[in-house]
């Protein structure tokens, strides 16, 4: 996947002209930089589309660097996730009403293409470790894609980007409880379609 990590001064229309507006800008651009892959895989997850995914990571950050520069570097990383998840919920809403619309009107999706971008890597079938690991990776990535929306996303910020429950409640913009709650489900979840397959 190509980087997409634009400059503070592209994103917000302004350029830094002082020193502590340059060290501003390359702080944002470090933190955007080190999110992007990962928000782009929870953003894929939840869409199941690579062009879709990028769009909403492309979307976040932007709103991300318009609004929430200029706050402490620590708040980042759940106001960037609540930019992205707000993101990720308006792209759910708009596909219900269009499903619903495509199905009224008895068209079939030509796009029901599931692709979680797995590019067959050139692996020596001799090689059983691999072989495990790639079957583990698979099912794992299957079974957090199936989760409901609110449990794969509250999985992927709390294991995935390692957000507390207060962080993960404020980027998900629900009570700590419903964090506890989605994340207990999820993991039930995770459990049970995993519970066979033991690497």
């Amino acid at each position: 996947m190509r980087s997409f990590t634009a400059s503070y001064h592209w994103m917000t229309g302004s350029m830094p002209e002082t020193t502590a507006e340059r060290a501003r800008q390359h702080s944002l651009d470090r933190f955007l930089g080190e999110v992007e892959r990962r928000a782009f895989v929870m953003a894929e997850l939840a869409t199941r589309d690579p062009d879709e995914a990028l769009d909403l990571v492309q979307d976040a950050m932007l709103a991300f660097a318009r609004r929430y520069a200029a706050k402490p570097e620590k708040e980042w990383p759940p106001l960037f996730h609540r930019v992205l998840q707000n993101r990720i919920r308006d792209w759910a809403r708009r596909q219900k009403v269009r499903n619903r619309w495509r199905v009224w009107l008895h068209r079939d999706d030509d796009s029901r293409d599931e692709p979680l971008e797995q590019a067959p890597d050139p692996m020596i079938p001799s090689i059983e470790r691999q072989l495990d690991q790639q079957e583990a990776t698979e099912r794992l990535q299957q079974a957090v894609s199936d989760l409901p929306l609110r449990q794969q996303q509250v999985f992927l910020l709390r294991i995935w980007e390692g957000l507390d429950v207060a962080d993960t409640a404020r980027a998900m913009g629900c009570s700590e409880g419903s964090v506890k709650t989605h994340l207990s489900r999820a993991l039930g979840n995770l459990r049970n379609k995993l519970e066979d397959y033991r690497p």
